[in-house]
């Protein structure tokens, strides 16, 4: 996994598969580097990821709550369509913002 910290915006680039294998390393380094740096935005890039189980969803709900908790937002930028169809059949989409890119 990738970690970009820009002033108080961080980006994960997520791996190809996001589940209960690396759910937590995420969790852990995510949460290390936004209380590190005043995160106040978070970007779920899904370039290459094609899997995602519940603990991937439970890894963005985490870092949602703790980032609306500071007042800031959480996006998610190149996702699939199987990707947008689980961040929306799981509910994501209503707290989260997918933007889209021209590839």
């Amino acid at each position: 996994m990738k970690y970009e910290v820009q002033e108080n915006c961080l980006t994960i680039f997520l791996p190809g598969e996001l589940d209960h294998h690396n759910a937590e390393e995420i969790r852990k380094r995510s949460d290390y580097l936004i209380d590190q740096n005043h995160i106040r935005y978070v970007i779920f890039d899904f370039t290459d990821t094609t899997f995602m189980d519940s603990s991937g969803i439970g890894v963005i709900m985490g870092r949602y709550k703790r980032i609306y908790m500071l007042g800031g937002e959480v996006c998610a930028v190149h996702t699939s369509e199987r990707m947008k169809k689980i961040l929306t059949m799981s509910g994501v989409t209503r707290i989260m913002q997918i933007y889209e890119e021209d590839r």
